[in-house]
């Protein structure tokens, strides 16, 4: 055989062997990708019971057989925050070490239907923990955010409204200013009424009399109050800026179907909890009466509170505390079953829920295309000790954290440093809970 011929064959034999090779690594990476990465087993689920600005955050922590991975999910009920803890530790935990980690709705189910009787807020919070640390483990595993694992951006920020308050209107005009200033273009305005306890502002004047030594708040009072404050912010601010405003329940459902029609003059950008959760079928009537964009649901823990809400467009933003309704995987089918009725989301997002809530609601923000607004607390220096990488605010907008996961650690060592019990006044003397406000005459108020 000449030196050609034998050229030929041993080029032949290498490209044959080359071909080989190349489907024999393709083979194996088709394999890898069906067999994905090795179950995670949950190994533990700890709470981490931290209050660095004062209020009562609970953090679980799930660790699984994997070493280096685990995950953090906000399971923060403030006012019955030692229940919550006792949920996780005594009952979950228990239920959920040897179960699988990647199996997210599942063991949602699992958890919610666990205690049979369900839809309460220690519970729900309890389980939110749990759902939200899942969540974190499933984008560590895949090396992304939340927020991509739920399809990717809709938008590249959530806009943000912050709270402006003072005792007096124009000390809540000015504080407004202070907002707009920093570039957001939606402000929640609050006005407090002489001599009595309003909600999200200082108080001014003498206190009023009363048959009794407790805080005092009367809704007509409260009522005109308000719809001074909005007159004048539309005057001094224009009608550029977006006005929030927080009713926070404490008003009749007569008096609430009055002012809904009332406030339409000005403009809102949404009028929040007119009614209470017990109140929500005086919807129908307020929808028949004006056109007020009302949101609500901060309180609610079922799917019977807000399903009808939503089916029936008897509200334009469903503001539910993502804790409370269970964690990320009821809010994400929450949000969905929205959009087919146009209504658009609003979670809640005050100082009571941990940098790792606020994470969530920005990645169901950035994911969902019924966004509408986001409720916005800053992080003070104590919390941004407890929790690196919190989510980034600038010009009124609010960014997710491109790490995996929720992209935020939690450093365990600090959150020591400050055990609850730390809330001042009346907060502390009632273990994070809330006090009471009343009629002149004694009438207990909701709050």
């Amino acid at each position: 055989m000449n030196r050609r011929n034998l050229l030929k064959i041993a080029s032949s034999a290498t490209a044959t062997a080359l071909v080989t090779t190349k489907e024999s690594t393709a083979a194996q990476q088709v394999a890898r990708a069906t067999r994905g990465t090795p179950t995670p087993i949950i190994k533990d689920v700890q709470v981490i019971a931290t209050a660095p600005a004062g209020l009562r955050l609970a953090v679980v922590k799930i660790l699984t057989d994997q070493d280096g991975l685990y995950g953090y999910g906000c399971a923060t009920f403030t006012q019955r925050a030692d229940l919550v803890v006792a949920a996780v530790d005594r009952y979950l935990k228990p239920f959920l070490v040897g179960k699988p980690a990647d199996r997210i709705d599942d063991t949602w189910q699992a958890c919610y239907n666990s205690s049979y009787w369900r839809n309460g807020p220690v519970l729900n919070n309890a389980i939110s923990g749990v759902d939200q640390a899942l969540w974190d483990i499933k984008g560590r595993q895949a090396g992304m955010p939340v927020y991509q694992l739920l399809g990717g951006k809709c938008r590249e920020a959530a806009d943000c409204y912050g709270h402006a308050g003072g005792a007096e209107i124009q000390e809540c005009v000015d504080s407004a200013r202070q907002y707009i200033a920093q570039g957001f273009r939606h402000v929640r305005v609050q006005v407090g009424v002489p001599g009595m306890a309003g909600y999200g502002a200082g108080r001014s004047g003498v206190n009023v009399k009363a048959l009794h030594n407790a805080p005092v708040f009367e809704p007509a009072a409260y009522i005109r109050r308000a719809l001074k404050l909005f007159e004048e912010c539309r005057k001094q601010l224009g009608d550029e800026i977006e006005l929030c405003h927080d009713v926070h329940e404490r008003i009749t459902p007569t008096q609430a179907i009055q002012m809904c029609k009332d406030v339409e003059q000005f403009r809102l950008f949404f009028f929040e909890d007119p009614l209470s959760p017990e109140d929500i079928a005086y919807y129908r009537i307020i929808r028949q009466q004006c056109a007020t964009p009302i949101a609500m649901g901060e309180l609610f823990n079922s799917p019977h509170e807000w399903t009808p809400l939503i089916a029936e467009r008897l509200i334009d933003y469903i503001r539910v505390h993502v804790s409370q309704a269970g964690g990320l995987t009821p809010c994400r089918k929450m949000a969905a079953f929205a959009e087919h009725f146009n209504v658009r989301t609003a979670w809640h997002g005050p100082g009571d829920v941990s940098p790792i809530g606020h994470a969530a609601n920005v990645a169901l923000d950035l994911a969902c295309y019924n966004f509408g607004v986001q409720e916005y607390s800053a992080f003070n220096q104590r919390t941004r000790e407890v929790f690196s990488n919190c989510p980034v605010m600038k010009d009124g907008y609010l960014y997710a954290n491109e790490a995996p996961g929720w992209g935020i650690e939690v450093d365990e060592k600090a959150a020591k440093k400050y055990p609850f019990g730390n809330e001042p006044g009346e907060r502390g003397k009632l273990n994070g809970g809330w006090g009471e406000i009343r009629k002149r005459d004694g009438t207990l108020i909701k709050q």
